[in-house]
């Protein structure tokens, strides 16, 4: 037992019961304790899972150019703030950041960046006036881990699970909601759940959609993410939920193990956020997959400029597979790219189309893409750990 189930039992004992969105609060974010905020690794080969920074840093470099298209749809002011809320450790500001030279001098010495965690804000390059941006506010797999409630319908009433006590055991137990914003929700999302169906309902969101239009003054919000919309978060076929737990690389679905030490996730609802953006002024540009967002930035260009470096055979093979894990369909290629606007003209950006004009500047001359460092999770000998080397590395 970690010492934070201690502490989460400790609390339950003293209220009888907490919501599920009380106890994955306390979970993930409890101070120095919880699985975000302790000192354990998260993404990579040491830790649970990889993300799509860590795969490879063409992931940031294609981000940079719809950022750098954003700049000029803004009119290239100055100053373009780039807020990533949920940074972590910072690998995409760190990719992002170290190609934007490369990709244009000029827009990179407009970009201001910060990284923004739950409580802080760390200015990594500029000055801008963070709380009045002009530029882009962005994230990659944060709403994910904001902290759910649980709900389900018995006797054709909503009905909220809670974490209580029995014994020593963690269990579950139901009551009428916690607050009437839950049902809420769900008419306004046009949701109406049969008997015996559980799911998950993210209040968070709204503060969330609250936070980032406080902070944008013009331009763009960029939410990358696995969800769905509405209609297919709540469709029958996962009428068990979509709550998700990863523990050194082994997804599961008990929360109640590794307290602390495993991540706890569930599937973003993009019509809610979207539509709690819609409540604080940001117009919705577009939701599609991360396959095609990437796809229309020009990750083949990319792949295509890799026989040209002088690169060994497992170099070569290393870097195509991570670029490609990037858009796999089934897995990150499958994640939701949600973004909204204010005051600026979503419906030119790049990456809505593939006939965009940044083919035409992809030819035979296009920049070399970036490569792997030793800080990207080493993909090809995690998914292959018997590889030979054909440069006789073993």
């Amino acid at each position: 037992m970690t010492a934070l189930e201690n502490i989460i039992r400790e609390r339950i004992a003293a209220q009888g019961r907490i919501t599920f969105a009380e106890f994955m609060e306390a979970a993930l974010y409890y101070p120095g304790r919880g699985y975000y905020t302790s000192e354990r690794d998260r993404v990579g080969a040491a830790g649970d899972f990889y993300t799509s920074p860590a795969t490879h840093p063409v992931f940031a470099a294609l981000i940079g150019r719809q950022l750098e298209q954003m700049w000029r749809l803004l009119g290239c002011p100055a100053s373009f703030g780039v807020l990533e809320m949920g940074a972590g450790r910072g690998p995409l500001a760190r990719d992002l950041l170290g190609y934007l030279p490369e990709l244009s001098p000029e827009f990179a010495s407009a970009v201001s960046y910060a990284a923004g965690e739950k409580d802080s804000l760390t200015v990594l390059q500029g000055a801008a006036d963070f709380d009045n941006i002009t530029g882009c506010i962005m994230s990659n797999e944060l709403l994910d881990a904001l902290p759910v409630h649980r709900v389900t319908v018995r006797g054709g009433l909503l009905q909220e699970i809670y974490v209580t006590l029995r014994g020593d055991e963690l269990v579950e137990a139901l009551d009428g909601p916690s607050t009437p914003e839950l049902a809420g929700y769900l008419a306004a999302a046009g949701v109406e759940l049969p008997e015996g169906y559980r799911t998950e309902i993210n209040l968070n969101i709204r503060p969330w959609a609250g936070e980032v239009s406080r902070r944008l003054s013009r331009g763009f919000v960029l939410t990358i993410d696995y969800g769905l919309p509405a209609r297919h978060r709540y469709s029958p076929e996962r009428r068990g939920g979509t709550l998700a737990t990863c523990y050194r690389h082994t997804s599961g679905s008990n929360p109640y193990i590794h307290i602390g030490e495993q991540d706890i996730t569930s599937h973003v609802d993009f019509s809610g956020a979207a539509r709690f953006g819609e409540e604080k002024g940001l117009d919705p540009v577009c939701l599609m997959p991360q396959r095609d967002f990437l796809l229309n930035l020009g990750l083949d260009s990319y792949i295509r400029t890799l026989p040209r470096e002088s690169l060994s055979y497992d170099e070569y093979l290393a870097n195509r597979m991570a670029m490609l894990e990037l858009v796999k369909p089934e897995g990150l290629g499958g994640f939701g790219v949600l973004i909204q606007s204010r005051a600026a003209r979503g419906e030119d950006l790049y990456c809505l189309r593939p006939d965009n004009a940044l083919k035409a500047q992809d030819g035979p001359a296009h920049r070399a893409a970036p490569l792997l460092r030793d800080e990207h999770t080493p993909l090809l000998r995690g998914k292959y750990p018997h590889y030979q080397s054909l440069d006789g590395g073993g």
